[in-house]
């Protein structure tokens, strides 16, 4: 199983490396941001990666597969997130993000340094957002993308929607949570002497076009995903993300027969 994830995750590498726009920056380019704005974010986003590689090398030794899946996610969350739809007016790209799938899977802590890998990658070897807007990038693609998604689901469960109906509203809500999130970042360093609620709303209305059908589209995408783990390996959704997170599921939990099915 090992070498097979292995392999499966260095070719989605090397597609994605093939395959990606180069003419484009993706996430917030480098040099959009003043430093100081830059620095801030790094600070808020380094605790969230500490937190995720203490409980990687805790949950390593109770869940042998974890390092394997790990890999395998963290090749789903780059390839995810090397789509990018150029958005001009906002200095930045829309594309599809993976964290709300990742966070369902290896939970949400796990799923920012996923996230962190992914952007380093991206920022060094495909120009795709920056080295000084790494900080930004992973707060609102890891973090909140993460964090946001998950939550979805945790409360979608909660409320007694379907299994299938809550991994959508992951995505979905991961998807547009983040770039609620890159337009605050954005519109803090950028807006001068322009009020800031009027530049906020500016910059959602230019990622409206493009991310409102990516959003609806990556919630169907993890719900897909989700589908196809839970009848071939269910034992990756009940052993690692929601049980970490105080959200298993039951084994006999069925997409296919469950309420709420998309």
């Amino acid at each position: 199983m090992n070498k097979t994830t292995i392999l499966s995750g260095l070719g989605l590498f090397l597609a994605a490396a093939v395959l990606a726009e180069p003419a484009y920056a993706m996430h917030i380019s480098e040099g959009i941001l003043p430093l100081p704005w830059a620095g801030l974010w790094f600070a808020v986003s380094l605790p969230f990666v500490a937190l995720g590689l203490k409980q990687l090398r805790a949950r390593n030794q109770a869940e042998p597969h974890l390092k394997a899946l790990m890999g395998l996610v963290g090749a789903a969350v780059f390839v995810i997130s090397c789509m990018p739809i150029p958005v001009p007016t906002a200095g930045t790209c829309s594309h599809p993000c993976g964290t709300g799938l990742a966070a369902l899977i290896v939970g949400p802590t796990l799923s920012v340094v996923l996230a962190s890998i992914a952007l380093t990658l991206q920022a060094l070897f495909l120009a795709h957002g920056g080295l000084t807007t790494l900080g930004a990038n992973i707060f609102s693609m890891g973090v909140v993308g993460s964090f946001t998604g998950y939550g979805a689901f945790w409360l979608a469960r909660r409320l007694g929607a379907g299994i299938l109906v809550a991994a959508f509203a992951a995505g979905l809500i991961s998807d547009w949570a983040t770039y609620a999130a890159t337009a605050f970042t954005l519109t803090g360093a950028l807006h001068g002497q322009t009020p800031f609620n009027s530049m906020y709303l500016a910059v959602l209305a230019a990622f409206v076009p493009t991310q409102l059908p990516l959003g609806i589209l990556e919630g169907f995408m993890t719900a897909g995903a989700y589908r196809f783990l839970s009848t071939r390996r269910p034992e990756f959704l009940t052993g690692s993300g929601l049980r970490a997170a105080g959200c298993e599921l039951r084994v006999d939990d069925n997409p296919v027969t469950d309420k709420g099915v998309i």
